[in-house]
């Protein structure tokens, strides 16, 4: 494949994902309840059973299962697996409120160059994970190129040297 840069489709943003459910009114129920999601009118024309939630900026399609028993949930937590990640302005309080709720949840730390994040992951209903994380701590630094969002102030790590990042602090 030829190697193309920039914008080579002109895509502005993400528009949505979609998940297959078990069943879409347990899932829309996690979603509204524990992520905050809010339920959306979806188009008539869609001859099949789902729900539109809408939140952050981001559309979540949850669509029913033709055969809900051959979704193969999964039930260990496992950071380096499949995931939606959303940014929070308190770990401690995410932690507190999935604690309260009785959800079942990994705590994981990691570090790089000198930046701690934290991450919560936890499991929707049909086994899809979700991460909770402060990782916009974490400068933006593309490999090649411009910078990906506008920033001034903050110099890069010496592995960067001359390059200006992004953080919490400067946005």
């Amino acid at each position: 494949m030829k190697e193309i840069g920039g914008n080579p489709l002109n895509l502005k943003s993400m528009n949505h994902f979609s998940l297959l459910c078990q069943s879409v009114e347990e899932s829309a129920a996690f979603y509204t309840k524990i992520l905050g999601f809010v339920p959306i009118q979806r188009p008539g024309y869609l001859d099949f059973d789902g729900a539109w939630l809408f939140s952050y900026g981001i559309g979540l399609h949850l669509l029913q299962s033709e055969d809900p028993h051959k979704i193969f949930k999964k039930t260990e937590i496992n950071p380096k697996d499949n995931h939606i990640s959303f940014q929070c302005e308190s770990m401690g309080a995410v932690e507190k409120k999935l604690k309260e709720m009785g959800m079942k949840y990994k705590r994981q730390r990691v570090e790089e160059g000198g930046i701690y994040v934290d991450q919560l992951f936890f499991h929707d209903p049909d086994g899809f994970m979700i991460e909770i994380c402060n990782c916009d701590i974490l400068p933006v630094i593309p490999i090649v190129g411009e910078r990906v969002r506008p920033c001034t102030g903050i110099q890069a790590p010496a592995a960067a040297t001359n390059t200006k990042v992004c953080s919490a602090a400067n946005r």
